[in-house]
């Protein structure tokens, strides 16, 4: 289940990046549905990492397609920083 701290935050960081108010964002739905090209998942992902101070693999990115998929992929980045 994801934590409701990184989802707000990752909700936060999209609506900045994306300039638009966080209520917008619907963790279920997918960048396409929420409009968002490549450009606008790059300019993201490049937010989310400074965000919590992780590297997302290049070989994952293609993968996460969901603002869902990117809170449970932070976490499990996250886990692994604690862990190590």
């Amino acid at each position: 289940m994801p934590d409701e701290n990184v989802i707000e935050r990752v909700i936060g960081v999209i609506a900045k990046t994306q300039h638009m108010p966080p209520a917008a964002i619907d963790i279920d739905k997918s960048f396409l549905e929420l409009q968002f090209d490549s450009l606008d998942g790059m300019n993201i992902l490049f937010a989310v990492e400074t965000e919590f101070g992780i590297s997302i693999p290049d070989e994952q990115v293609p993968q996460i397609t969901s603002v869902r998929q990117m809170v449970e992929g932070i976490q499990k980045l996250l886990a692994e920083k604690t862990a190590s």
